[in-house]
């Protein structure tokens, strides 16, 4: 039978074909998941490889470890039949396949420096199980250069294999800009950057059994990498300019949102609006930085870019104590009420790095703070060490102030009339995310705090 690298398209062509091949994705987050899911439903033979017990344990049960639409009867479907299976044997899964997708990111740490010890040590596991004539497909964020070197050399030393000769690599990641949305993981155009010539041919050919869009060629992997760092800074600077012209819109009595609106219907393009859950941490400038670093090479403009976003947790403080005095209280001892802690708009995504601090902050400065998210339930809300009560009308009962941070459609809808009679009058909304009409909740007697509103 012919390896990856030699695969040619009539020898894939047919789910029945791709059934005896077998694909094994490392990492069973949100994007490597999606991956395995997408090759499971091509007909692929799927190992997913995770050292995490609690994810392994649920996808062997049919379910996921997070709430994806589209993705949870996939992953039912596919582990019911057994052609996605788990394990956390990644030198297992490695050695019984013809394609590697690598799906781990590194994390960021306190002082905001990329750790790659978790690469590092996977790739060495990958090396120990990998075979000649397989290829290797990182999709994971990195910095640019990481891929050729650090991957690549660890790759090499511990399979006793040379990259571009024994076994193919390349570098096809999943755009930050998707928010890790699993439709868009199969129908957002990829970059595909590769080590040579029959890597990058053997790497079209997989992904496009999977991807049903363009896939984008570019000259190497560094590149590749590049265009998916670059992507998330651009969108991190555009952000910042618009953080700051909503923060000069509130000191000068303009509402942003209706200037945004406006210019849109003008330009081709539409301002984003400052958003707690998108703007506030980028782990790709992170990445991007570190490069920097040790290239010696100054990023002025995206480091300031990323100051003025990580300041909307100050601000936020800030509107919410202003918020506060204008109802006679201070922050001091005061009822505030967090709505929304999820990373991502209805969606039960753990990481929101935004509500953390806003809650610990505001403890800090003596609030007495609880949070209410309907994608949780009060345990796992508990369990995640914030202060919680079962319902949102006992989340805001006796409040002194709602700060809404995520955008849930719950929250859109909320019935102000009713929620009025439950706060603790004078009562207040900071609007962080902006799905308040500031007309509405004045109308019903609270105080409003907006981004960007006047």
């Amino acid at each position: 039978m012919s390896t990856a690298m030699s695969w040619r398209e009539t020898e894939v062509d047919t789910p029945e074909k791709r059934a005896k091949h077998t694909v094994s994705v490392i990492g069973c987050g949100k994007t490597g998941l999606s991956t395995a899911c997408l090759f499971a439903e091509a007909g692929f033979k799927t190992l997913g490889a995770d050292s995490n017990p609690y994810i392994i344990s649920l996808i062997r049960k049919g379910k996921a470890p997070f709430i994806e639409q589209g993705l949870n009867n996939l992953i039912k479907k596919h582990a019911m039949a057994e052609r996605l299976t788990v394990t956390n044997q990644i030198k297992e899964a490695v050695s019984k396949s013809d394609v590697i997708v690598f799906a781990l990111s590194a994390p960021i740490d306190e002082k905001k420096k990329p750790d790659y010890s978790h690469i590092e040590k996977a790739c060495k596991e990958i090396g120990m199980g990998l075979r000649s004539g397989s290829l290797v497909i990182v999709e994971s964020a990195v910095g640019p250069g990481v891929t050729e070197t650090f991957v690549k050399e660890t790759l090499e030393k511990t399979s006793g294999l040379k990259a571009g000769t024994d076994f193919g690599l390349a570098y096809s990641p999943i755009s930050s800009l998707t928010q890790y949305r699993f439709q868009d993981v199969a129908t957002k155009p990829r970059i595909v950057g590769a080590l040579n010539e029959q890597s990058w041919k053997a790497t079209c050919l997989v992904l496009s059994l999977i991807a049903k869009a363009e896939l984008i060629r570019v000259k190497s992997i560094k590149t590749a990498e590049a265009v998916n760092i670059f992507e998330s800074v651009y969108g991190d600077v555009n952000r910042a300019l618009s953080s700051e012209l909503a923060h000069f819109c509130e000191k000068v009595g303009i509402d942003f949102l209706e200037v945004q609106k406006a210019m849109g219907k003008r330009l081709s393009f539409s301002m984003p609006i400052p958003d707690a859950t998108t703007g506030y941490f980028s782990p790709e400038a992170c990445l991007l930085f570190e490069e920097a670093e040790n290239r010696e090479a100054e990023l002025r403009l995206a480091r300031q870019a990323r100051k003025i976003n990580e300041e909307l947790l100050k601000r936020t403080v800030h509107l919410t104590r202003a918020a506060l005095k204008t109802c006679g209280k201070s922050i001091r001892r005061a009822r505030v009420t967090v709505l929304g802690v999820s990373g991502r708009t209805n969606v039960k995504e753990v990481d929101n790095f935004f509500a953390r601090n806003l809650v610990t902050d505001l403890g800090k400065k003596g609030a007495r703070v609880r949070v209410y998210d309907p994608f949780f339930s009060s345990k796992e809300l508990s369990e995640l060490d914030y202060q919680v009560e079962p319902t949102l009308g006992k989340s805001v009962e006796g409040a002194d102030c709602l700060v809404t941070v995520v955008a849930h459609d719950r929250f859109k809808r909320l019935n102000l009339r009713r929620i009025k009679f439950l706060v603790r009058k004078p009562a207040a909304i900071v609007d962080v995310c902006n799905i308040i009409d500031p007309d509405y909740a004045r109308k019903e007697d609270f105080t409003y705090r907006g981004i960007g509103r006047a």
